[in-house]
Parts: C-alpha cells; structure tokens; sequence
C-alpha cells in the first residue's frame, strides 16, 4: 500500500515537473522575444514598400496572410475529405486505408526542406511557374496535408457512434448524417489541426526560399515571388545589419500566431456552444 502511494507521488512530481518545465520554456521564449524586439518596432516597419533604409515588414505580413489562405484553400478540403473517406466510408481493417495511413505519418516526418526541392523541382521548373507565391502556397499546402488528415481523422472517430445511430434511425442517409451530424460535432479538432498547420506554414522558411523567392515586395499577382515574415526575419538576421529589426518582426510573429489560435479556439467554442443550444 505504501509503495503504491509512493509511486503514485513520483509520477505526480514527473507529471508536475514536466508541466512546469514546459510552461516555464514558453514563457522564457515569449518573454526574450518581447524583451529583444518590442523596443525596436517603430512606423517605419509598416511601411507600404521595403526599401533598404525602412527594412519595412508590411510586404512580407500580407505575404504571409496570402500564402496562408492559398495552402489552406488547397490542402484544407483535400485533408477534410479524404479523412472523411477513411472513417466513414472506408471498410475497417481495408488495406488500402493502411497504407494511406502510413503514407500520411510518412509525409508529416519528411523534413521541410525536402519538401522545398520538391517543390522547386516541380512547381518551379517542370510546371514552369517560377518563384511565385502559388507556388509556395502549392508546396506548403502538400506539407501540411497530412496533418490535417490525421487530426480529422481522429477527431471523426472521437465523434460517438450513437450519433450516426441514431441519425440513420430517423431515416438520414449516410451523406446527410456525415456532414449534418459527424462533422459538427467534430469541428474542434478539425479546427486543431487546422491551427496547426498554420503554425507550421507561419513559421516556415527553408521549402519557401526555393519556391516563393525572397523578394521583399508586395506582388501584383500570385504569379510573382515575394517573401513571408519567417524569410523576412532569417533574410535580416542573415545580413547581419538589422538584427533589431529581426526582432522586431518575430514579434509580431508572434502576436500573429497567438491571434490565430486565439480566434480558432473562439470559433471552436461559439461553434460548440451552438450545437449544444440547439
């Protein structure tokens, strides 16, 4: 009886320790951000056009919002539907559905870097698209397919079986009770995985210097390169003259993303929180 109290107290000091470490390593982070970069924001970041004396990082933010969207519009859909295919459709213990499965964990691990000579290779050269944010958009949005499939994959099995029970009792078919009944109710985590594969896209800079291209300006069309905040802020850094201004734009990196999951999770509650009213 005392050792199992005994083992109980060291995988709760573990637990608490570990909870605490990882809270404390945010904290830092965010904080040595704000400390480095908050003093160094000024007007001239925001201006309309980059220049070298400005450093401005408007461009590179609506390059961001833009190639955001794009991959979002492309993989958002295709993982949607596909994971819609593998719960509901989809025969159990069917081979095929394996190796999708398999294909998709394969794909989440390959380094993005990988990803960014694929897309070189493909959407730069052999398509002929050159460096254009489409082209980003195209790669980034093959990266974090996979992700999005998973999370709602597993956020449709999380969904109870006696909802689709039920919904084919009243006489709903399979269609009707796939898209009025399993998906509402899992919406949070296809908002998660969609939450994290902004934060993935946000964050990328390797596949999108061989694909969208580094140039500092707003583009007229998606045809025509144009820089995210994450190269924007490795491009600074690497010049080795505006390191303050490095900061300053992870910064506001980071109020982006913290403003992203913030939003997706309003959505997710207001959402849920219809549901159960209704």
């Amino acid at each position: 009886m005392k050792s199992g109290k005994a083992q109980s107290a060291v995988l709760k000091t573990l637990v608490c320790s570990s909870a605490a470490a990882t809270v404390a390593v945010l904290v830092f982070i965010v904080v040595y951000i704000l400390f480095k970069g908050l003093p160094h924001l000024s007007p001239k970041l925001f201006s309309l056009h980059y220049s070298s004396d400005n450093v401005s990082m408007l461009p590179a933010m609506v390059n961001t919002v833009s190639i955001v969207l794009l991959s979002l519009l492309i993989a958002a859909p295709v993982g949607i539907f596909s994971a819609i295919f593998l719960v509901e459709y989809a025969g159990r213990g069917n081979r095929f559905v394996s190796v999708i499965r398999t294909t998709a964990e394969t794909l989440a691990g390959i380094p993005s870097i990988v990803y960014g000579l694929f897309g070189y290779l493909l959407f730069v050269v052999a398509l002929g698209w050159g460096y254009s944010l489409i082209a980003g958009a195209a790669t980034l949005a093959i990266m974090i397919l996979p992700v999005i499939m998973r999370t709602t994959e597993e956020a449709l099995k999380a969904v109870p079986d006696i909802y689709r029970e039920g919904s084919f009792g009243l006489g709903a078919g399979k269609l009707r009770t796939v898209f009025k009944i399993v998906l509402p109710s899992a919406v949070p985590g296809i908002l998660a995985g969609v939450v994290l594969s902004v934060g993935r896209i946000v964050g990328e800079t390797a596949a999108l210097i061989y694909t969208a291209g580094t140039v500092a300006q707003i583009p007229s069309g998606l045809t025509e390169s144009g820089r995210t905040m994450s190269v924007h802020m490795f491009s600074l850094w690497k010049e080795g003259f505006n390191a303050d201004e490095s900061y300053a734009t992870a910064v506001m990196l980071l109020i982006i993303v913290i403003g992203l999951n913030t939003l997706s999770t309003y959505i997710a509650r207001k959402f849920t929180k219809g549901k159960t009213d209704g």
